[in-house]
């Protein structure tokens, strides 16, 4: 008899397998659910709808602190990206270096400490010796203005500068305006897209950048992982079968790419994108996008320690505490 469950997770071309079902997760039958905006996901599973759920790590995170912390993690990564390219500024704003942010008031998407939000500042903190106590942070919408996410604990810790935005404003303009002096966001904002010269990027050759964190530090940054009730983390053939799933989702996928190769990759759209793909391949190994604990340690035991630095965890969390135990050794 197969077990049902209730599965959400964003539309990535790693997950579509699973959810238009070419994908079966093995003994489950699974009710498949998505979003246009993934923080929809998070706050249903917060609200407890889901019995499997793609989650942004520090929503996660955040629930230990809760008094009976609800969720334990699969080591699934169904979002990841280098984030330096994610840092905009206002041109007129004398910002050159991460350094200039020093005394600068920055903008940041969604929450203090949204996922990309952690990993930039915790960099900062790392390579340029730049802490959150030396900005101000005005939370909100890169072009839309978006409320509070009152459905989750929202610490700041003492000694840093946080406000909300306010009505209809929204972070986007106030950059292009010079109200803020840069922004951290998953959005890029509308203006630049549409050839402002009020914004630029913090680093305008981004990708050599990245590539090169990545060269020095091995890190290839997680945004989001896969959660499930605590009460599951015994039922270790159902976790386990939940985990291959995903990672066959994502080989096919994968798989797809590499015999694209031997064609330069025809079918995709887009120009060069073959040199582009074995650049990448080159760089990150055959899995380029693992799944798993030992692959991706290093990063997760990163973003705890940033986490905890920044005030949004009260201890120190390892890998141990925030995994479920039979998958502590994929």
């Amino acid at each position: 008899m197969s077990t049902p469950l209730r599965v959400a997770t964003y539309a990535y071309e790693h997950t579509e397998a699973l959810l238009d079902g070419r994908v079966p997760i093995e003994g489950v039958s699974a009710t498949f659910e998505s979003a246009p905006l993934v923080s929809d996901i998070f706050r249903r599973t917060i609200e407890g709808r889901y019995d499997v759920s793609e989650y942004g790590l520090t929503y996660f995170l955040r629930t230990f602190d809760l008094q009976d912390s609800p969720f334990l993690a699969l080591p699934i990564f169904p979002n990841r990206n280098f984030r330096h390219s994610s840092v905009f500024v206002n041109t007129s704003a004398g910002i050159e270096k991460p350094q200039d942010l020093a005394g600068k008031t920055i903008g940041e998407f969604a929450m203090f400490g949204h996922d990309l939000g952690v990993w930039m500042k915790g960099i900062f903190s790392d390579e340029y010796g730049l802490t959150p106590d030396q900005s101000r942070w005005v939370i909100g919408g890169t072009d839309h203005p978006i409320p509070a996410f009152d459905w989750l604990p929202q610490p700041v810790p003492e000694g840093v500068d946080v406000r909300h935005t306010a009505g209809d404003e929204t972070l986007g303009a106030m950059l292009e305006s010079g109200e803020i002096d840069a922004l951290i966001s998953v959005d890029v904002p509308q203006a630049l897209l549409n050839g402002s010269t009020k914004i630029a990027r913090l680093f305008p050759d981004y990708e050599t950048v990245e590539r090169d964190y990545y060269r020095r530090t091995g890190i290839f940054p997680q945004m989001h992982i896969v959660a499930v009730p605590r009460e599951m983390a015994t039922e270790t053939d159902l976790l386990k079968s939940i985990y291959r799933a995903f990672c066959k989702a994502k080989e096919v996928v994968q798989e797809k790419y590499r015999q694209g190769a031997l064609k330069q990759h025809m079918g995709v759209v887009t120009p060069w994108f073959s040199k582009h793909f074995e650049e990448n391949r080159t760089l990150l190994g055959e899995d380029w996008w693992p799944y798993g604990l030992d692959a991706n340690r290093k990063a997760v035991d990163t973003f705890l320690r940033y986490h905890y630095e920044q005030g949004l965890s009260k201890r120190l969390l390892t890998s141990e505490d925030i995994f479920v135990p039979a998958l502590l050794d994929t």
